[in-house]
């Protein structure tokens, strides 16, 4: 079947902006404004902290927003649906033809704001008061409090986060100086939070997270000189943009904050976010300040997006990376893009944990660090991501011998890349590359990240490297895969169910073996093990693990 543009049913703007009043407006004002509004309020579960994050103001504030736009929200969820019938029939993406005239046009995005022209180290990681004070202090010029694939969900994590995250906008979290800007990242359209309701509804998990934000910050940040910054994770074209950015100016407006006030950086972790970059960045061109490369979730979805086609049927992980041809034909686009707009271009994360116990394993990881920051750097990036304060050096280091005074490269144009679409959707063969040890690698990942998961931690330290939701999802993607396509491992036996079944009996007696009780007592190990057995056993695949997984908190 001839290949064939996917695109979504393109949606109207539907709100401007208003005069802007005072920036430095306070919180208290904010509150009263929307209180008053005709709207439905959202109701929450209980919390001992309610009375500074759940208030009147913030619940009728997010009840406005899952009225104007959870309608929109489904009907993005319903096209991805739609869309996925279509690849599985073999149809597959290409840049959009109804769209040229924007790859073509001569815009740019609106000017970063001071605090975020220098983002060459971004460090990133879970809304613990403990980890945000050890992010704010380790020198990063960006630190990135995600509410997604480092914290998982329960009602208290997201209540506490976002105490934590006010008492940080409000510069009291870290005595000062304050030199490292705060960006927050968002919970995914696709998810949902089941402790706030409208007249019965669950709300979609990323209104609230930057609901609540937004409602209780924005007045502060604006008053110490920065802003309400987000991240906004797994945006997967154009009309993704468009809705954020429709939010972001019906805020803007409802909370009497000046146009632009509200500054967001995407990550780009899908196959469908790259062929519509441009697209994201004009939709949000008064708001974006860069792309972001999310190479591990960037994989989960090619395996995700693709499961139904023997050509794009993983090896182990081991063997892909970044310089693999599909992924630094992805990266070298998106740094060719955000120049050619303006906009700051952010390569991947690093978790080695630089404090590990095995020295010899630690030096070699962080010659490797420093030889991917390296090529970042001198591929153009602006930045790049850790995910450990102490390889806030390691990566400044590298950033400065390119960048030297300058606070980014934008200018660097990276005319010479030119990239077609089968330059992303070639992949490496599987044949011969699916091994017994990297299926059993899978396995221990999945188990005991899920094992945490449940218990409330989404930032597993696994092998000297700090692990978030992208890495399990990556892992349980590729097995799902293996075993519906029935590969060949390297020994000659097929990965059926015996075998899996097999496996990851015999992965958890040796995690529970390699853990000592007290750890094993604090996780969730046979509800992991027992939900990855589901997910990756079954014909119709889970889009997202942490959803069911949501289920069990």
């Amino acid at each position: 079947m001839g290949s064939q543009v996917l695109k979504f049913v393109p949606y109207l703007s539907c709100f401007a902006h208003t005069n802007p009043a005072n920036l430095a407006e306070t919180a208290e004002r904010i509150e009263m404004h929307v209180g008053s509004a005709a709207e439905p309020t959202a109701a929450a579960a209980t919390h001992p902290l309610a009375a500074s994050v759940l208030t009147d103001g913030a619940l009728a504030f997010l009840g406005e927003l899952h009225e104007r736009f959870e309608g929109r929200r489904r009907d993005l969820l319903a096209a991805r649906s739609e869309r996925q019938i279509c690849l599985d029939r073999g149809l597959r993406p290409e840049f959009r033809a109804d769209t040229a005239h924007i790859r073509s046009g001569g815009w740019t995005v609106a000017s970063a704001p001071a605090d975020l022209t220098n983002r060459r180290t971004e460090i990133t990681g879970p809304v613990t008061r403990e980890f945000m004070i050890s992010a704010l202090t380790a020198g990063a010029d960006v630190f990135m409090a995600d509410f997604e694939d480092a914290t998982a969900p329960t009602w208290d994590n997201i209540v506490t986060g976002q105490a934590n995250v006010a008492e940080a906008y409000r510069g009291e979290l870290t005595p000062p100086p304050y030199t490292t800007t705060l960006m927050v990242r968002t919970r995914a359209w696709h998810l949902e939070e089941k402790h706030i309701t409208v007249n019965g509804e669950p709300m979609a998990a990323a209104l609230v997270d930057f609901g609540l934000c937004v409602f209780h910050n924005a007045g502060s940040a604006v008053a110490r000189g920065t802003g309400p910054y987000f991240y906004l994770p797994k945006v997967e074209g154009q009309d993704d943009a468009r809705l954020w950015n429709e939010v972001f100016d019906h805020t803007e407006a409802r909370l009497a904050l000046g146009p632009g006030t509200i500054r967001a950086t995407v990550l780009v972790e899908t196959i469908f976010a790259a062929f519509e970059m441009e697209e994201i960045l004009y939709e949000l061109r008064d708001h974006i300040t860069g792309l972001h490369t999310g190479n591990w979730d960037y994989l989960f979805s090619m395996a995700k997006t693709f499961r139904n086609d023997l050509a794009f049927v993983l090896p182990d992980r081991d063997r892909i990376s970044v310089t693999t041809p599909f992924m630094r034909a992805f990266t070298e686009l998106l740094v060719a893009t955000c120049h050619r707009r303006g906009a700051h271009a952010i390569g991947g994360m690093s978790g080695v944990n630089p404090e590990g116990k095995d020295e010899e394993r630690i030096a070699g990881a962080l010659r490797k660090v420093k030889v991917d920051k390296r090529r970042e750097a001198g591929d153009g990036f602006d930045g790049t991501r850790i995910a450990h304060p102490g390889l806030v050096p390691v990566a400044q280091v590298e950033f400065d011998k390119v960048l030297g005074s300058r606070p980014n490269q934008i200018a660097r144009q990276r005319d010479d890349v030119f990239v077609m679409p089968e330059d992303l959707l070639t992949l490496p063969g599987s044949d011969g590359a699916v091994t017994l040890a990297g299926a059993r690698t899978n396995i221990h990942i999945v188990i005991r990240y899920l094992g945490e998961w449940l218990s409330g931690n989404a930032a597993v330290m696994i092998d000297d490297h700090l692990e978030d939701t992208a890495m399990a999802e990556v892992c349980r993607a590729q097995l799902w895969s293996w075993r519906h396509h029935r590969v060949e491992v390297s020994d000659g036996q097929i990965l059926d169910d015996a075998l899996l079944d097999q496996l990851i009996n015999e992965e958890f007696a040796e995690l529970q073996a390699f853990l000592d009780p007290a750890q094993w007592e604090a996780g969730r190990y046979d509800e992991a093990r027992d939900l990855l057995r589901a997910l990756i056993t079954t014909d119709d695949y889970p889009e997202f693990l942490t959803i069911p997984a949501y289920e069990l908190l």
